[in-house]
């Protein structure tokens, strides 16, 4: 019997290390001695930190003097709490992305640190480094877009260390919003597995750029019925077999990508919906095998920092 494929490994944003061990998110005193010895990292409006060369790791900066209110904790490792601050430092605009990054972002520079976001660096990031940044840029795009009470319009308080905001007018409180979304791989189940995947492209993505296809859960609907929802909406194809593969956050705001695998016709046409898919078609092994071992001009597959390239290349080498 055929062994369903999985992952090709852990997502790339998806691994961390430090403990956020939220009870210390309360206790002040805790706080303030993970304070003064903390590493911070600094989030431009972007979404951008300084890296060290090779993008591998973080350029942190050391925590001095009072914690500040604005200073939000990600977590403690081996006694040492990591913190985020936005910044408005200036920046000069235009650093190429590493080599080995993938996309089309480019970074930033000040007295010689280079500048990058997590889209570039994601993938090449250690697995500490990688889940501080990816937890980093969710906390601070959540305050840019949470300053004010949704009940009453007031100007909101940070409260627990970055992890609620209150508000002093009718004592609302909120916490970090996260958005489902699903994002599955469609096959045509061959032999169990597959012969051929079905990819699409969005008509904003750049020439040849082909991934699988994702959408946003509605209110009151289940993960599985969004899947097969998306996936008739976007190319007309009807699925069965959804089965559960993995999840990576996704805080471009704030999502997590759930992932999924699913069985569909492939004799069956598709039909790209108007303005949402400029293409899709159904892929052999072979060719998704040849794409991720070369670039190929005619098939660009996802970078490493998406799910989307672990579900793909977990596919491609069952």
């Amino acid at each position: 019997m055929t062994v369903p494929f999985q992952l090709a490994e852990v997502p790339r944003l998806s691994r961390s290390t430090v403990d956020r061990n939220e009870p210390v998110r309360t206790d002040p005193e805790r706080l303030a001695k993970l304070w003064q010895t903390g590493r911070v990292i600094v989030v431009d409006r972007k979404g951008r930190t300084p890296v060290h060369s090779g993008a591998t790791e973080l350029a942190h900066r050391p925590a001095v003097g009072e914690l500040p209110p604005d200073a939000m904790l990600l977590g403690e490792a081996d006694g040492v709490g990591y913190w985020v601050c936005g910044t408005d430092e200036e920046l000069r605009e235009g650093v190429p992305s590493p080599d080995s990054a993938w996309g089309l972002w480019t970074g930033a520079s000040k007295d010689g640190e280079e500048w990058h976001d997590l889209r570039t660096t994601g993938a090449l990031l250690s697995d500490t480094a990688a889940g501080l940044f990816t937890t980093a840029v969710a906390l601070v795009s959540w305050h840019a877009k949470a300053k004010f009470c949704a009940n009453c319009g007031t100007a909101v308080e940070r409260r627990n260390a970055g992890w609620a905001t209150h508000c002093p007018n009718c004592g609302r409180e909120e916490y970090p919003r996260t958005d489902p979304a699903v994002i599955c791989l469609v096959h045509d189940g061959v032999g169990g597995n597959g012969s051929h995947v079905l990819l699409a492209r969005q008509p904003i993505w750049p020439p040849a750029r082909y991934s699988v296809l994702a959408g946003f859960v509605e209110a009151g609907e289940s993960l599985e019925a969004c899947v097969a929802r998306e996936i008739a909406e976007e190319v007309g194809v009807e699925v069965s077999d959804i089965r559960y593969l993995g999840s990576q956050p996704w805080p471009f705001p704030r999502s997590i990508m759930v992932g999924f695998a699913a069985v569909a016709d492939g004799t069956v046409p598709v039909h790209p919906a108007d303005g949402e898919i400029e293409e899709a078609m159904w892929v052999s092994r072979a060719v998704v095998r040849e794409a991720l071992a070369t670039e190929s001009p005619d098939l660009k597959l996802p970078g490493p920092t998406s799910i989307a390239y672990q579900m793909i290349k977990g596919w491609a080498l069952a």
